[in-house]
């Protein structure tokens, strides 16, 4: 069974490779050498769902919430445990976040033709933006702190397949649209307000499920579903 999660940048974002390029930007973006397409690890993207499950859990158990049994139960199900057996892995293999299909279809046909190059499409969907380090002190720039990130631009749309193993529960999609919705930051700078994203779960024909398995989330949390 496949499900999809949709992402649209809300704000610039650095989805970093961990490394710049010498002579033009110290924090790079991760991109398809072949057609320049910008892209979001799913291992990434997987730890971002994970992290925001753990900050649920954790206002949950603040709040004694008899949600927990069904909740956990459906997180082992999304997304393992850690150090777990092949037995117990998690059920859900999540994809890189990618541009539209058809649009990685168009530009890898005219890259092939040579029409376009790489980088020309990189550049078209990105920018480079410069910072500098401000002393609290003298409120001046200190002195070798000016660095540069490309960032994908905003409104850029993004979607990641989501490959199940089982069928998920009622349960488990409650709480996989609960992690997405409160997925509202990633890449770098993401901790300090960089990387502004709206998050939405689509079902295997790219429908918007997001509010009705949220519903359910709501509703398990509140005590009237049983």
């Amino acid at each position: 069974m496949k499900m999809y999660i949709k992402i649209t940048l809300e704000s610039d974002v650095t989805f970093a490779r961990g490394e710049g390029v010498a002579g033009l930007v110290d924090e790079e973006v991760e991109y398809d050498p072949e057609t320049g397409l910008p892209f979001l690890r799913g291992r990434v993207l997987k730890g971002l769902l994970v992290e925001e499950c753990a900050n649920i859990f954790y206002a949950l158990e603040k709040q004694n919430s008899k949600a927990l049994i069904r909740l956990r139960k459906a997180a082992h199900f999304l997304f393992g445990q850690p150090g777990s057996t092949l037995i117990d892995d998690a059920k859900i293999r999540v994809g890189s976040a990618m541009l539209p299909e058809d649009l990685r279809i168009t530009v890898k046909k005219y890259v092939k033709s040579k029409k376009i190059s790489p980088s020309e499409i990189l550049e078209s969907l990105t920018a480079i933006r410069r910072q500098t380090a401000i002393d609290e002190k003298t409120g001046t720039p200190e002195e070798g702190s000016l660095r540069s990130m490309r960032v994908i631009l905003r409104d850029t749309i993004f979607y990641s397949e989501l490959d199940f193993e089982e069928i998920p529960s009622i349960d488990a999609k409650a709480l996989l649209a609960a992690c997405i919705l409160s997925l509202r930051r990633a890449g770098l700078g993401r901790n300090r307000g960089r990387g502004r994203l709206q998050a939405r779960l689509l079902d295997e024909n790219k429908k918007d499920i997001t509010e009705e398995c949220f519903q359910h989330f709501c509703g398990l949390v509140r005590g009237e579903i049983e």
